[in-house]
């Protein structure tokens, strides 16, 4: 399929992209699922061929593309249905906080490591009592000389368990009400006394997915791994959203494009009632209404990203994009399900996990709830 925003070099990206994931990724799922996490080579792997921070400036490591690169790349993971590698977070997300608000020194310390693979990046916002609602969050950063000391504890990190650098969004002054006392402070996990991860979390779905628990006990940082403006802390994370809930919106529609695919397929092979699933009116219409979702949920898609990369993207159209097409991917994977019968609930089948993965696309990124509220502040 063209994409508006494609051209040759992404097109070989994606088809590059989704050669490495069924060689890499796919033939270990598994392993990873069993052990909740992927494998740290393989961070270092898709590091040498250029699949990390592919929007990254390349004086900083990267690979000099543009976000048009990292919908690429997602595309060609959700295509084949893996969920495990964080890189998402990693690339799109992580990367980017420290390219928008990191210092040069910060920037030439963080992002080469980052595009190699040798550093994994995670962002730590939720909190046992936090989610949606940052104006709740508890962890503190509190300025001691040159120093801030860090305490609190987060939930449903991804790449929690691997991470070298974890971007907490914390209270740098607990006494400023509502959100205006946050902000960004990088911990360097190694050898960092008071770190700790807790457990590797047992999730519905998505369990090659490194989702940790994170402790801060009197860690203390340097100053100077303040990310931005002090107390600007909320400001970054809604200017940084749009594109997470944007690259959300990206892996929805590939799962949902390649569960119709995995649908048509078995419905043309399962023989019943003298013929073939396909060859009944009621198969036929379903997947006639998927095939319609899938379309229109794909030019809005490709349309936002167009618009993203041009810097047009606003934020409650990227609100939109996450709330409806992780809604329609969770309606077109379950009526493709269906279709399976007994086999779609057996774990060996794709559309089992898509079932079970996608779930959580409701959830993350700003829950479906946030984002129509969002949407209708500006109404």
């Amino acid at each position: 399929m063209t994409h508006p925003w494609a051209d040759d070099e992404t097109a070989a990206l994606t088809g590059m992209a989704r050669k490495f994931f069924l060689a890499e990724s796919v033939p270990h799922r598994e392993k990873a699922e069993a052990n909740k996490h992927v494998d740290r080579e393989l961070w270092r792997k898709a590091g040498s061929v250029g699949l990390l921070c592919a929007s990254i400036p390349e004086e900083y490591g990267g690979g000099g593309g543009t976000f048009a690169h990292e919908a690429a790349i997602q595309t060609a993971q959700s295509s084949v249905g893996d969920t495990g590698f964080g890189n998402s977070v990693h690339s799109v997300i992580c990367a980017h906080y420290i390219n928008a608000y990191g210092t040069d020194e910060q920037k030439r310390r963080w992002l080469p490591g980052m595009a190699s693979g040798d550093l994994v990046c995670a962002i730590a916002m939720t909190e046992p009592g936090c989610g949606s609602d940052l104006k709740a969050l508890r962890t503190t950063a509190i300025q001691n000389g040159d120093e801030f000391v860090v305490n609190g504890n987060k939930t449903f990190i991804t790449n929690g368990g691997q991470a070298d650098l974890v971007i907490v969004v914390c209270k740098t002054d607990p006494e400023v009400p509502g959100v205006h006392g946050i902000s960004l402070v990088v911990v360097e996990t190694q050898n960092a006394p008071g770190y700790s991860v807790g457990r590797l979390l047992d999730k519905m779905g998505m369990h090659a997915s490194d989702t940790a628990e994170l402790f801060f006990d009197n860690v203390r940082v340097p100053v100077n791994n303040l990310l931005g403006a002090r107390g600007k802390g909320f400001i970054q994370t809604m200017t940084q959203l749009p594109q997470e809930r944007l690259i959300l919106g990206v892996g929805g529609i590939a799962v949902m494009e390649y569960a119709l695919a995995e649908a048509i397929a078995y419905t043309k092979s399962r023989e019943a009632f003298g013929g073939t699933l396909f060859d009944l009116q009621n198969t036929r219409f379903v997947l006639a209404e998927c095939a319609t979702l899938v379309k229109v949920a794909r030019t809005f898609v490709d349309d936002c990203v167009a618009k993203h990369i041009q810097g047009e993207l606003d934020n409650v159209t990227a609100s939109m994009t996450k709330w409806w097409v992780s809604d329609i991917q969770g309606q077109v994977v379950d009526k493709c399900q269906q279709l399976f019968g007994g086999y779609g609930f057996m774990w060996e089948y794709p559309i089992t996990r898509m079932a079970a993965d996608g779930r959580v696309q409701r959830i993350y990124g700003g829950a479906n709830e946030v984002m129509k509220e969002l949407i209708a502040r500006s109404l």
